[in-house]
């Protein structure tokens, strides 16, 4: 089994946030990147997320977007081509239901060529237990990320390095708004994942307290300037992903600038 991850460059896409591959069309220099995360993969085809998936806050934005994707066998067959020639290793996110259908997954996806490790998205109830069979599930030929939310890095970030894993990466905090001319506007609750550079404390003390407790991590959650980087490097992070000022309509300004062409 591999198990460890290196990084030319110590700065990356978050998953979700740049497509399926790395489009060279993109006005975005790759070349400034060490990696490449891909939109999130499942087993099965998911259809975007009906109604509201996309609302601003005071400091960031709400996505709900129902992880749209065509399936893990019909991705490959159209992105496995982009990840061989892409000239800069690639990371294919897999969101499984559970560790058996994980397991088939990463057994397919090491299969394909460039592909240089898997990142791993967890059920949102899944708990530390739970978390370390994900781990175990996900081993094989490729270094393994495991995505783990920020209120509980230490306890599952220790969980699935002693199940295995190469190192962990940050997920975005979950939250509920209401549609409306103002977030606090009538309406259904939509719940999603919140960015912004309103998470970027949480985040930067997260990566710190992974570092104390000598998890390897890379960092994640309101990245939006080179100083940010750098704080996270500071603080212990291995590698950091951005994902807030890649989204195509956040409109916030930031660490993107440096990766345009």
């Amino acid at each position: 089994m591999k198990s460890d991850l290196f990084f030319l460059t110590p700065l990356m896409n978050a998953a979700g946030m740049l497509g399926f591959f790395p489009d060279p069309h993109a006005a975005l220099d790759f070349s400034r990147l060490g990696a490449f995360i891909t939109n999130p993969i499942s087993r099965l085809p998911r259809t975007p997320a009906n109604g509201t998936r996309y609302m601003l806050y005071p400091g960031g934005f709400l996505l709900h977007t129902g992880l749209p994707n065509p399936g893990l066998s019909q991705a490959i067959r159209r992105y496995g081509g982009y990840w061989a020639s892409a000239s800069l290793p690639v990371i294919v996110h897999l969101l499984a239901q559970n560790p058996d259908e994980l397991a088939w997954m990463v057994e397919r996806v090491e299969r394909v060529e460039g592909v240089m490790g898997i990142e791993v998205g967890l059920p949102p109830d899944a708990d530390t237990a739970q978390v370390a069979r994900f781990a175990r599930a996900a081993l094989g030929e490729l270094p393994v990320l495991v995505r783990v939310p920020l209120g509980e890095s230490v306890a599952m970030g220790q969980a699935v390095m002693d199940a295995g894993a190469s190192a962990v990466s940050l997920a975005a905090p979950r939250g509920s708004l209401t549609p409306g001319s103002s977030p606090y506007g009538r309406g259904e609750f939509v719940s999603g994942r919140l960015y912004g550079p309103t998470i970027f404390p949480q985040a930067l003390r997260a990566v710190q307290m992974l570092t104390d407790a000598g998890i390897p991590v890379v960092g994640a959650g309101g990245v939006r300037s080179a100083s940010d980087v750098e704080s996270m490097l500071k603080a212990g992070a291995s590698a950091v992903q951005v994902g807030a000022s890649l989204w195509k309509n956040a409109h916030i300004p930031g660490v993107a600038a440096t990766i345009q062409n």
